[in-house]
C-alpha cells in the first residue's frame, strides 16, 4: 500500500478479503466441484441484489455527510458479506448457535438480546417501525448510518452537509472515526453497561472498527460486493499497543533494509507484523519483551493465537474426561461479536478458540485443559473452534480461515493422540443433522449426537479441510496439488500488488483481479495489472503476497521430491518471474525466470535442488523443512510508463 512521508511508520493489515475457498487444494473431488457451482450460482443471484445496496450507500452518504465514504459498505462487509440477512423472529433451534444475538439486515443491526438494540435505536432515528428497519434494506442501511453519524458527531460536531463538496470540509476521515466505529460496535445492551464494561470488551470493539477500516485499506470487489479502496493510516487511528494487540502488520519504507524500527518497535521482515522490540533489542521468540505492550496476549497452547479469556462464568476450569475430538463451528456472527458474546458473563456459552474470515487472525478463549459450553453433552471431551461467519452464506470461508483452522486442529493432533489428524471427515457437506461415528475425532457441530445446531453445515468444504489436516493426503490425486486455481475467488492472492513494502517501482494502483475471458485451464485466471509509480525510477520488482504472508496463511507443501509451478502469460516482453517460499529457518527466493510475451509458459522450480533457490530474509539458500509454504510470486521488470498486464493460472505443487 502506500507509505506517509511524514511520519516513519506506516501499517497496513494483513488479512483475506472476499477470498473465498474454494480455489482448491487438489484435483477437484466432485463434492468440491458441486461447492464451486454452487458458488457460482449464489454470485450471479446476489449482483442484482448487492446493485441496489450501492444506492442504498449513495443515498445514506447525502443524508448523513458526518459518515465518511467508503464506511457503509465496510461495515455491511464485515457484519453480513452483503447479504440482507433475516433470522427468524425467534431463531429457531438450528440457526441460534450459542444463543448469539440475532444481527438483521445488510447492516447486521443487533436487536438486544444482550447486545444494544440498534434496530430500534435506528428506528426512531428515522421515524420509522424496527420491523421495516429489520427487513428493508434501503431502511436497515439508513438506519445504520444515523446512529454512526450520532457517534461521529460527538467527537466531531462541526461535520455539515456542504462537507464533501467544498475544499478543505470537515467531513472526518476514516481513520478519525475509530471511537464512533467502537462505540457504535453494539457489544453492550446500554451505555451504562458499556461505560462498566469497557476494559473487558476493548479488544472486541477494536477489533470491529479494525475490520471496518481493514476492508477500506484494501478494498473489495468481489461478487458484486464493492467497498472502495482506500489507503488508512493506522498510525492515525490506534495506538502502537492497539495495533500489536491485533497483529497489525506494516509496510515497510526501508527497503534496502528490509525493515522499519523505532527504539520500541519493529517489523518482522517475513511477515511484515508490528512487534514490540525486547529490552535489548532483540526480540523474544514471541515478538515481544516481558514487560513489552503485547506480554500476556500470546496463547500458551497455540502460539499463533491471541490470548483473550472467555468470562468465568461461560467455562469450567477443569475437565472430567480426556481430549479425544474436535468440534468444528460457525458462529452465526462476527469475530468481533463471537469474542464478546463469549465475554458476556450472561452467555452461558464458549469455545476454545474463534477464528476470523478476512486474515485467520486466531484468538483463544478458553484453555485447551478447561471445558468450554460449546457441545452440550459432550463438552466434557471435546476441543471447539469458532468460526466467523453464516452457514447460509459461503463468502465467510475464505482460504486465511481454513489454513488457520487447520493449523490449529494440526496443533491438536500432535498434542493428543487421541486426535490423529487423518480421523478428520473429509465427505460430502451437508444440512441438518447427521450424526457420525465415535471413530471420526474431527467433525462439525452438526456430526455429534444429542446436538440440535446444523453447523458448520451446506458451505463448509471438509475435502479440503481434510486435505490442509493432512498434507500430502492431496485429496485424490497423489500428484499434482492446487494451491490456487482462482475458479471462484482470488484465492490466495487477495493483495494488491503493491502491498508489501519489499515492492519497488509499481503504483499503488496496480491491481490483482480473477479474470474470467484470458486463462490456461478451468474457467478463470488471475489478472494483475502493474502500473508505473511516476515518482519513483525503481525497475519493478513486485512481492505478489500469497495469505498476505503470513505462513499460517498459507497451504502447507512438502519437500520430498516437491516441485512448485505455475502458468503465467505476459503482455508484454521484457517480464521475468519467481517464488518465495517461508522455509524453518526464514523465507528463500527463487532464480528468476523470463516468460516469452503473449502466450502462456509454465514456469517451475524444484524445492529439493539448492541452484534454484538464493536466501532472502533469515535463509540459508536452500529448503531445508519438510514441510513449507508459498511466501509470494514474484514479478519483475524494467521500469516503463506502460500498463503490464500478467496473468496467473493453475498455482501448484507436484511430488
Amino acid at each position: 500500500m502506500r507509505g506517509y512521508s511524514r511520519i516513519l511508520l506506516s501499517v497496513a493489515i494483513s488479512g483475506l478479503l472476499a477470498s473465498t475457498a474454494f480455489a482448491g487444494e487438489s484435483a477437484a473431488l466432485p463434492e468440491e466441484a458441486a461447492l464451486v457451482e454452487q458458488l457460482n450460482a449464489e454470485e450471479a443471484a446476489l449482483r442484482p441484489q448487492r446493485q441496489a445496496f450501492q444506492r442504498y450507500f449513495k443515498e445514506a452518504y447525502a443524508r448523513y455527510p458526518a459518515v465518511p465514504v467508503g464506511t457503509l459498505e465496510s461495515i455491511a462487509y464485515v457484519q453480513s458479506r452483503w447479504l440482507n440477512i433475516q433470522p427468524d423472529a425467534n431463531q429457531s433451534q438450528t440457526e441460534a448457535h450459542h444463543h448469539m444475538p440475532a444481527a438483521y439486515g445488510v447492516m447486521g443491526l443487533y436487536a438486544g438480546q444482550g447486545f444494544a438494540d440498534q434496530v430500534t435505536a435506528g428506528a426512531q432515528l428515522l421515524g420509522v417501525s424496527p420491523a421495516l428497519v429489520r427487513t428493508d434494506a434501503r431502511t436497515n442501511v439508513l438506519a445504520a448510518a444515523a446512529l454512526l453519524d450520532a457517534e461521529i458527531r460527538k467527537d466531531h460536531p462541526g461535520a455539515d452537509s456542504r462537507s464533501r463538496l467544498k475544499r478543505g470540509g470537515n467531513t472526518p476521515s476514516p481513520e478519525a472515526i475509530r471511537p464512533a466505529l467502537m462505540r457504535y460496535a453494539g457489544f453492550s445492551a446500554s451505555p451504562v453497561e458499556a461505560e462498566r464494561a469497557s476494559a473487558v470488551g476493548e479488544f472486541a470493539r477494536t477489533s470491529f472498527a479494525y475490520d471496518v477500516l481493514l476492508a477500506q485499506d484494501r478494498g473489495v470487489n468481489d461478487r458484486g460486493i464493492v467497498v472502495p479502496e482506500r489507503a488508512i493510516e493506522w498510525e492515525r487511528a490506534f495506538d502502537m499497543d492497539q495495533l500489536i494487540a491485533q497483529r497489525a502488520p506494516m509496510v515497510r519504507l526501508d527497503v534496502a533494509n528490509d525493515r522499519i524500527e523505532t527504539a520500541d518497535f519493529e517489523i518482522d521482515p517475513i511477515s511484515e507484523t508490528l512487534r514490540a522490540k525486547s529490552a535489548d533489542g532483540r526480540p523474544t521468540a514471541n515478538g515481544s519483551s516481558g514487560a513489552g505492550p503485547d506480554a500476556g496476549i500470546q496463547s500458551t497452547d497455540y502460539g499463533p493465537a491471541i490470548w483473550n479469556a472467555a468470562h468465568s462464568s461461560n467455562y469450567n476450569a477443569s475437565r472430567s474426561a480426556a481430549v479425544s475430538a474436535v468440534a468444528i463451528h460457525t458462529a452465526q456472527g462476527s469475530y468481533a461479536g463471537t469474542i464478546s458474546w463469549f465475554k458476556n458473563a450472561s452467555s452461558n456459552v464458549s469455545a476454545h478458540y474463534v477464528i476470523r474470515s478476512s486474515d485467520g487472525q486466531v484468538t483463544q478463549m478458553v484453555r485447551n485443559a478447561h471445558t468450554a459450553w460449546h457441545l452440550r453433552n459432550q463438552n466434557s471431551f471435546a476441543l471447539g473452534i469458532e468460526h466467523e461467519g453464516y452457514v447460509n452464506n459461503s463468502s465467510w470461508y475464505t482460504n486465511a480461515m481454513y489454513n488457520a483452522s487447520a493449523g490449529v486442529v494440526r496443533s491438536f493432533c500432535a498434542k493428543y493422540s487421541a486426535i490423529p489428524c487423518s480421523s478428520a471427515y473429509k465427505g460430502a457437506p451437508s444440512s441438518g443433522i447427521n450424526v457420525l461415528p465415535t471413530s471420526v475425532k474431527i467433525k462439525g457441530h452438526q456430526h455429534y449426537s444429542g446436538q440440535t445446531h446444523t453447523d458448520p453445515g451446506i458451505n463448509w468444504n471438509w475435502s479440503k479441510y481434510y486435505g490442509l489436516l493432512n498434507p500430502g493426503s492431496g485429496g485424490g490425486t497423489g500428484a499434482v496439488t492446487y494451491l490456487d486455481r482462482f475458479e471462484s475467488s482470488v484465492g490466495h492472492f487477495n493483495t494488491s500488488p503493491a502491498y508489501s513494502g519489499s515492492t519497488t517501482g509499481i503504483s499503488s494502483t496496480s491491481t490483482a483481479t480473477r479474470d474470467c475471458s484470458t486463462r490456461k485451464n478451468g474457467s478463470c485466471s488471475l489478472r494483475v495489472l502493474l502500473k508505473d509509480n511516476k515518482s519513483s525510477s525503481a525497475n519493478w520488482a513486485v512481492r505478489l503476497l500469497s495469505g498476505s504472508g503470513n505462513p499460517g496463511s498459507n497451504t502447507k507443501m512438502t519437500r520430498a521430491n516437491g516441485t512448485v509451478g505455475f502458468w503465467v502469460w505476459s503482455g508484454g516482453t521484457g517480464t521475468s518471474v519467481g517464488v518465495g517460499i517461508d522455509d524453518s529457518d526464514g523465507t528463500e527466493r527463487s532464480t528468476s525466470k523470463s516468460v516469452p510475451a503473449n502466450q502462456w509458459t509454465y514456469v517451475s522450480w524444484s524445492l529439493p535442488t539448492s541452484s534454484n533457490w538464493n536466501a532472502w530474509v533469515g535463509g540459508n539458500g536452500a529448503i531445508s523443512a519438510s514441510t513449507v509454504t508459498m511466501d509470494a510470486i514474484w514479478l519483475y521488470h524494467a521500469n516503463t510508463a506502460y500498463d503490464v498486464n500478467v496473468y496467473i493460472d493453475d498455482v501448484q505443487i507436484k511430488n
